[in-house]
């Protein structure tokens, strides 16, 4: 099989992109470096990939570039490039989201659209349900993003759906929720969290830390992209971690993995955060076969082990 995969110098991508080498797919890595954080960091992201003979990188921005030459060959796509980021996504930058996240999904769909391609897989984001009482969160329940970076992404998914639906381009919509694990961004909250326990710095937590999430390892994310291959075209499929924690609760977990008391430093609660977030996974579970398997315990270790790597703690 032959992938492409946006977004492949990223967090999730780049595991992903390791994932179907190791599988025996040939890959093309597709990223345009945005300046969100380091590029020194996605570069590291993506050395071990570039090793790989049946690897191809091209650097290229999904808003400018051809798309068209980019499908050459490929059966078919993963499609994670994006503008991340809640807080961010709030006044003048708004462009770039609708860019990144909007225009750039279009054109890639625009140019798939005639292509004899197996699945297109939109990775999509918990954020597009907002504020709900409505828990778990079911495929079904009422989008009502409260950031406009869940705007964009329920946006993505529709354009999906029409592309679908016009031109029958066997599109697959996923749903991810909280990814953590090695190669997370800098600006994530496990990241954050774990970097400044292990510094003695303090923790600085958006709201009292009652808010939970479901804590999705980025391995079980990857294996749930890779079996979107079984998913029924023009659908969309939560893949959440099963373990819905309080981020005070999370934090106590750090302290133990550490071995060191966090100091919290509390910030208002963020505009475009949600209380609480859960994947009702049945869907998934049926039709793809999804079943994350990382405990949080051990995925946090892992996280942590990862990160006193990179910067020699």
């Amino acid at each position: 099989m032959h992938a492409l995969v946006t977004g492949a110098a990223g967090f999730i991508g780049s595991h992903l992109c390791q994932d179907l080498l190791a599988q025996g797919w040939l890959v093309r890595g597709v990223d345009c470096f945005t300046d969100y954080y380091s590029k020194s960091i996605k570069e590291r992201n993506l050395s071990p990939c570039l090793a790989a003979p049946d690897f191809e990188f091209v650097q290229a921005d999904l808003v400018q570039a051809e798309p068209g030459p980019l499908l050459d060959g490929i059966e078919v796509v993963f499609h994670l490039a994006a503008q991340a980021g809640v807080r961010l996504s709030w006044g003048s930058e708004f462009k770039v989201y609708t860019d990144n996240n909007l225009l750039s999904t279009q054109r890639l769909l625009e140019a798939a659209k005639d292509r004899p391609l197996k699945r297109f897989v939109f990775a999509s984001s918990s954020s597009v349900y907002g504020e709900t009482p409505d828990l778990p969160m079911r495929e079904t329940s009422r989008l009502n993003p409260v950031s406009p970076y869940g705007v964009t992404k329920a946006a993505g998914e529709q354009l999906c759906r029409l592309y679908h639906l016009s031109f029958g381009l066997p599109c697959v919509a996923l749903r991810y929720f909280t990814v953590y694990g090695p190669r997370q961004r800098p600006d994530m909250a496990f990241h954050r969290f774990l970097r400044a326990l292990a510094t003695d710095q303090p923790i600085h937590l958006f709201g009292d830390g009652s808010q939970s999430r479901d804590f999705t390892f980025v391995s079980d994310i990857v294996a749930g992209t890779v079996a979107a291959l079984e998913g029924r075209p023009g659908q969309v499929y939560n893949l959440g971690g099963g373990q819905r924690l309080e981020l005070r609760a999370a934090i106590r977990l750090m302290e133990e993995i550490v071995g060191r008391p966090a100091r919290l430093e509390l910030e208002p609660v963020a505009r475009g955060d949600v209380g609480h977030t859960a994947a009702d996974m049945s869907k998934a579970r049926q039709e793809l076969g999804y079943r994350p398997r990382m405990e949080l315990r051990e995925g946090l270790a892992r996280e942590l082990a990862w990160l006193k790597e990179i910067y020699d703690l």
